[in-house]
């Protein structure tokens, strides 16, 4: 899939201590048919905090927003996504704290960490070009 100018995307990292995390941003243009130059909604420039970070990255480490799927209540276990430090991270459920809260864990790190449901939002995948829950994501490969 090729994106163009003005798509709202998001970038996945592959920076040790940032593996399973994605990041908003916005296309700025297309260098090559593998290339983007990206704007990132929540991240700064390092030297001006003011400023939106701009970087190019590679078309393996980007993919459209995700579509929202409502969620109140996760059961344990959930793939989900948490934002946190500016980005969306990789986890899943392991508990509730309370009526509102829940623990999430992340295999990348091995921390557990409480989210309000407000911070959380159902996992999904972006295999051959379609959004996919986790179980379906293995009939899609293998297939």
């Amino acid at each position: 899939m090729e994106f163009r100018r003005g798509d709202k995307i998001e970038v996945c990292s592959k920076e040790e201590g940032f593996v399973g995390s994605y990041y908003e941003a916005t296309v700025v243009s297309q260098l090559r048919k593998d290339l983007y130059v990206v704007q990132y909604k929540n991240l700064l420039e390092d030297n001006n905090d003011s400023e939106p970070l701009v970087e190019t990255v590679r078309a393996g480490e980007v993919r459209p927003v995700p579509p929202q799927i409502p969620a109140s209540e996760f059961g344990l276990f959930d793939a989900v996504d948490a934002f946190d430090n500016d980005g969306w991270w990789v986890g899943a459920i392991s508990g509730k704290k309370g009526s509102d809260d829940y623990f999430v864990f992340f295999e990348t790190t091995g921390d557990e960490i409480a989210y309000p449901v407000s911070r959380l939002r159902v996992h999904l995948d972006w295999v051959k070009a379609k959004w996919v829950s986790p179980k379906q994501r293995w009939l899609l490969i293998y297939s």
